[in-house]
């Protein structure tokens, strides 16, 4: 069952969410005055905010933190569900291929020896944008996405 958000809320979510490191949930290490500022309101303000969204339980905070929760995540229409992306890419053109992965918006990449130059782990709902993204690049040979189903350990 979703709750609905305001805008404010929504936006104030996108926001931590594209600030977000992803760990077990999205973590934003920044302080609170440092989102405020971000985004144009006052320390209380946002107080309020976050405390709404921390009794919907979309987010949990501490010093210096906030944890955008898996229900965060859903409400956002986003998923915290990951692909693995294979790519391979002519040697001439790895370095750019590189960070134009990062701008597509990979989480994480790895630089690997074998069939595939770099592996970029993506989440579910970037992935097609991704791959648009990452298979129009000079150089790219051949990518091959893997979506996880479920983590073993």
């Amino acid at each position: 069952m979703s709750k609905r958000l305001t805008d404010r809320q929504h936006e104030l979510l996108e926001k931590l969410f594209s600030a977000a490191k992803v760990a077990k949930v999205y973590s934003v290490a920044k302080s609170q005055a440092e989102i405020a500022q971000e985004l144009g309101i006052s320390r209380q303000a946002l107080s309020i905010h976050l405390r709404k969204l921390k009794a919907a339980k979309y987010v949990r905070t501490g010093r210096g933190f906030v944890d955008i929760t898996p229900e965060g995540i859903s409400a956002l229409g986003k998923s915290s569900v990951e692909a693995f992306v294979h790519v391979s890419v002519n040697p001439q053109n790895r370095e750019q291929v590189y960070k134009q992965a990062i701008e597509a918006g990979a989480n994480e990449l790895y630089r690997v020896t074998g069939e595939s130059d770099l592996i970029a782990v993506v989440e579910y709902n970037n992935l097609d944008p991704f791959l648009k993204k990452i298979s129009s690049l000079p150089g790219v040979k051949e990518t091959k996405a893997f979506v996880i189903i479920e983590k073993l350990k």
